[in-house]
């Protein structure tokens, strides 16, 4: 039996809330199980230098692990000096992934940043950190659409992530911790409101996988993401 009674197929219980922060222009805490994100969304009128003859905006994310958001504490990135490949990997995951969701040529040259700070980690941190920072930046523009600053939301879709993988020859969907690190393969699947993939990422960790089974994979990723999509449209009243 699994945490909390789930069956093989089930996401953990999943609760977002949005407009957490006061300052931001968007805002969500996360929370998946006992893993939760908390994700800020900040807009800026101007956007990075690489992007200024595009004539469009930019999406992009942060990621960091607050230091007792694991079983044992984890320094602070930012007092090393140095960013871990891990981090960067997330950090670039989670822009394309947004990206993936909004027109950016309808936003013009401005640049919304999301921040995703782990607040507590079981497992699917970096899934989890999509789901919320998806529900933040949809609040971002709400809010300067009404400041004036836009004349449309430029999302053209949803977009939400979910972890599954092979556990003692089983497939399960959202692994926690304890399934993660004894998984014999684990995958993150993105994919946004119109069935689309934007990202897939997995491996073996013990035997291979074969075409069966990544399929398998790929149909229990995207049943649990509908399941978030769901949970996003109704927190944010779509």
């Amino acid at each position: 039996m699994r945490s909390g009674g789930r069956g093989p197929l089930e996401v953990r219980p999943v609760r977002i809330e949005k407009a957490v922060l006061k300052y931001a222009e968007g805002s969500a805490l996360i929370r998946m199980g006992d893993t939760q994100v908390l994700c800020a969304a900040s807009v800026k009128d101007e956007v990075p230098g690489f992007r200024e003859a595009a004539g469009a905006g930019w999406v992009t994310a942060e990621y960091s692990l607050l230091p007792r958001s694991t079983r044992e504490r984890v320094d602070r990135e930012a007092a090393k000096g140095r960013i871990k490949g891990r981090t960067h990997e997330i950090q670039r995951m989670i822009g394309r992934s947004l990206r993936a969701a909004v027109d950016l040529e309808a936003m013009g040259p401005m640049t919304v940043q999301i921040d995703c700070d782990v607040l507590q980690a079981d497992g699917g941190t970096r899934t989890a950190a999509v789901t919320g920072a998806f529900v933040a930046l949809y609040q971002a523009f709400e809010t300067i659409r009404g400041q004036g600053r836009l004349d449309a939301s430029p999302i053209r879709e949803s977009v939400a992530a979910v972890s599954a993988g092979i556990v003692g020859g089983e497939i399960l969907l959202d692994l926690d911790y304890d399934e993660d690190r004894k998984a014999q393969v684990d995958l993150n699947l993105v994919m946004t409101s119109a069935g689309r993939f934007v990202e897939i990422q997995g491996a073996a960790e013990g035997a291979p996988f074969d075409h069966g089974q990544l399929k398998d994979l790929l149909n229990a990723a995207e049943t649990g993401i509908r399941r978030l999509l769901d949970v996003q449209k109704a927190v944010l009243e779509l």
